[in-house]
C-alpha cells in the first residue's frame, strides 16, 4: 500500500538524513553530516540527548525522494545540481570517556576541513560544538552566530569546564574565534551575573529573544562583517517549545521557525557558513515527532543554503 509520505514524495524511514548517500569517511562530499550522542556529559545527567541525531534523521522522512523538488522555504530546488551532500553517520561516543569523545569529534571535523568541505554536526548535547570549533582553526578567524536560549558562558559546572554550559566560554578562549553573536537568550537560565559580565567583557553581543520583534534580528545580522567566515551554533531550545518540545528545558518566548531561518539565511548573505551544528535535541521529550520534523525541515533548508554557497 502506498503511504501518505510516499504520495507527497517521501520514501519511508531514512537510514541517512533525507536518504542522502552514505559517506565511508568524513572526508567525502562538499557538505558532510556527522552525528554524535555527546562530547562531555555531566556525570549527574549522562548523555541525556543520546539518539538526537538519529531522531532528526527520522524526522526527514517526509522530505525524502526526489531532491529536485522545490523547497519553498528557499524558493529553489533542495540542492543545486552538482553539490554532493553526504551523511557520514554517527561517531562512537562513551559517556564515561569525554576526552576520547572530544578527540574523535575533533578528528572527524578536521578531516572534513582538510577535504575543503563543510561539516554539519548533529546531536546530542551542547558540549559537541567545543571540539568542532577547535578543529575549525584552519578556517579562522571565525565569527560565531550562536542561536540558543542560553549564553553558555559558565566557566565550569561542578569542576567540569568542557560541558554544555561552557560552550561559548571555551570558544572565547580559542585564538581563531574573533567574534561571538548570541541570539535568543530568554527566561531564567543557568547564567549568573558573573557569567554575563564575562561575556560582555570579552566582547560578545547578546540579543535576547524579547528584542527580536523590535529590530533584534537585523541588529544581530548587521554585526556579521561582510565576507566573514561564519559558524552557526544552533541549539534546538532556541525555538519556541510549541514547535520544538524535544529539549531539556522548554522556555516560552522562543524563536519561530521563520525567525531562525531568517537569521541563518542572513548570515549566509553576509558571509560564508563554514560549519553548522544542530544540538541539544532530546528525543525523550519530543511529542508525536513534532520536534523531529521541525528540526528536519530547518536542517533541510540549512543544507540548501550552504549548498548554494559551495555550488
Amino acid at each position: 500500500m502506498t503511504t501518505l509520505s510516499e504520495l507527497l514524495g517521501g520514501a519511508g524511514a531514512p537510514e541517512t538524513f533525507l536518504g542522502l548517500p552514505k559517506a565511508a569517511d568524513a572526508g567525502q562530499g562538499d557538505i558532510v553530516i556527522l552525528g554524535a550522542d555527546c562530547a562531555t556529559p555531566y556525570a549527574s545527567v549522562g548523555a541525556y540527548c543520546a539518539g538526537g541525531a538519529d531522531a532528526i534523521r527520522a524526522g526527514s522522512a517526509d522530505y525524502m525522494g526526489d531532491r529536485a523538488r522545490i523547497n519553498f522555504d528557499l524558493g529553489t530546488s533542495m540542492f543545486p545540481e552538482g553539490v554532493q551532500v553526504v551523511d557520514a553517520g554517527n561517531l562512537p561516543t562513551d559517556a564515561q570517556n569525554a576526552e576520547g569523545n572530544r578527540a574523535r569529534i575533533r578528528q572527524a571535523i578536521a578531516e572534513v576541513v582538510d577535504a575543503d568541505a563543510v561539516p554539519v554536526l548533529l546531536g546530542g548535547d551542547d558540549s559537541l560544538p567545543i571540539p568542532m570549533l577547535e578543529a575549525l582553526a584552519p578556517r579562522g578567524p571565525l565569527t560565531i552566530l550562536q542561536i540558543d536560549a542560553h549564553i553558555d558562558w559558565r566557566d565550569d559546572v561542578g569542576g567540569e569546564r568542557w560541558g554544555l554550559s561552557s560552550t561559548m566560554r571555551r570558544a572565547s578562549e580559542m585564538a581563531h574565534v574573533e567574534r561571538i553573536i548570541q541570539v535568543g537568550a530568554r527566561g531564567v537560565g543557568s547564567a549568573g551575573p558573573a557569567d554575563l559580565a564575562a561575556a560582555r567583557a570579552w566582547g560578545a553581543t547578546i540579543v535576547p529573544a524579547v528584542e527580536l520583534e523590535t529590530g533584534g534580528l537585523q541588529a544581530a545580522l548587521d554585526l556579521i562583517p561582510e565576507g566573514a567566515q561564519v559558524v552557526v551554533c544552533f541549539d534546538c531550545d532556541a525555538l519556541d517549545p510549541s514547535i520544538m518540545p524535544a529539549v531539556i528545558a522548554p522556555t516560552n518566548g522562543g524563536l519561530s521557525y521563520g525567525q531562525a531561518l531568517t537569521l541563518i539565511r542572513g548570515a549566509a548573505a553576509r558571509g560564508r557558513i563554514v560549519a553548522f551544528d544542530m544540538v541539544e535535541f532530546m528525543p525523550a521529550n519530543d511529542r508525536d515527532g513534532v520536534g523531529a520534523r521541525t528540526a528536519a525541515q530547518l536542517l533541510t533548508s540549512v543544507l540548501g543554503i550552504i549548498a548554494g554557497q559551495v555550488a
